[in-house]
């Protein structure tokens, strides 16, 4: 108990209130998990049509989106499909024209398409409003350049390597609606078809194609500083596969070597803090050049590449097993 006491000529007074200390909050993070999940493998749907090499861009809410890519007669196509946990529609909209091997991000509740492919590579910016709107070119790469990764940050995408018809080129683009697009950082190599996933304010890129050969590297770029470090290294080198951010890990998704029908159906957990990887699941069969695309608590799996070079019209989900 406090007692005020008197002071001068028997008046009181209540004694001066103890200063107020404030605390500052501190954020804390939540401990990220000790283990990669194992994912399994289920089938949830079926696109319109067989695809392979869209745009894959998740929209939210366990919603994503497939923009152009190739079909089963290897020719480029601009349609758009929406999917869902267990649907895969045709969006009335198109693309400005037919194209592959371009990749995409959601921006302020915008899709954008990067370069890609059709009769030469494209350096357009594709704008798409999924709530319903159509999609219209809104600007344009340095230069022309197909085969691209793509993943966001905040309010910035940022387009990994590709190819401009001639060379393998090694920058990161970074993109921001309203503004000039500009040089983030420098791969140690040129690279294409890499996959690509942010998590932790980073961007994890992982193998891809070189001038020379398939690539086992995994990069992490840091877009605060413009580094770009060796993060680990894949069991093998990996080539037109996917990837995506599922509970603190990224996860690769297929993929092949250098062989047009060396396709695996390896799933590898990739840590974004020490570059470990272990082997986190199984494809039902291998695949190339599928869309991968977080969708809530799983991966969305769509289309592809088999060895025998047919293009499924599958979709499946890759979840944590219980």
């Amino acid at each position: 108990m406090t007692v005020a006491l008197a002071g001068c000529g028997g008046s009181t007074h209540p004694a001066a209130p103890a200063p107020k200390h404030r605390s500052t909050p501190v954020a804390v993070r939540p401990a990220p998990p000790a283990q990669p999940a194992t994912l399994v493998y289920r089938g949830v749907a079926a696109l319109p049509a067989p695809l392979r090499d869209p745009a894959a861009v998740a929209l939210g809410a366990g919603r994503y989106a497939l923009l152009g890519g190739l079909n089963a007669a290897d020719e480029s196509v601009a349609g758009i499909e929406l999917g869902s946990a267990s649907s895969v529609s045709s969006a009335p909209a198109t693309l400005p024209l037919a194209q592959h091997d371009a990749q995409g991000a959601l921006l302020g509740g915008t899709v954008y398409v990067f370069g890609g492919g059709s009769l030469s590579e494209l350096d357009h910016i594709v704008a798409f409003d999924p709530a319903g709107g159509g999609a219209r070119v809104v600007g344009s790469l340095p230069s022309a350049q197909s085969d691209v990764a793509v993943s966001a940050l905040g309010p910035t995408a940022y387009v990994v390597g590709g190819y401009d018809g001639t060379n393998w080129l090694n920058t990161i683009l970074a993109y921001r609606p309203g503004a000039p697009v500009r040089v983030a950082g420098h791969l140690p190599v040129g690279l294409r078809y890499a996959a690509t996933s942010a998590i932790d304010g980073r961007i994890v890129i992982i193998g891809g194609s070189t001038p020379t050969q398939a690539s086992s590297a995994i990069y992490a770029f840091d877009p605060a500083t413009g580094a770009v470090r060796v993060l680990g290294h894949l069991p093998q080198p990996i080539t037109h596969g996917g990837a995506a951010t599922l509970g603190g890990f990224v996860y690769l998704v297929g993929g092949r070597g250098d062989n047009l029908n060396s396709q695996t159906a390896d799933v590898w957990s990739i840590d974004p803090r020490s570059g470990a990887v272990r082997r986190a699941g199984r494809l039902p069969e291998p695949l190339s050049d599928a869309a991968v695309v977080g969708a809530g608590n799983a991966i969305i799996v769509a289309g592809g590449l088999t060895p025998s070079g047919s293009v499924p019209a599958s979709v499946g989900e890759l979840a944590p097993g219980r």
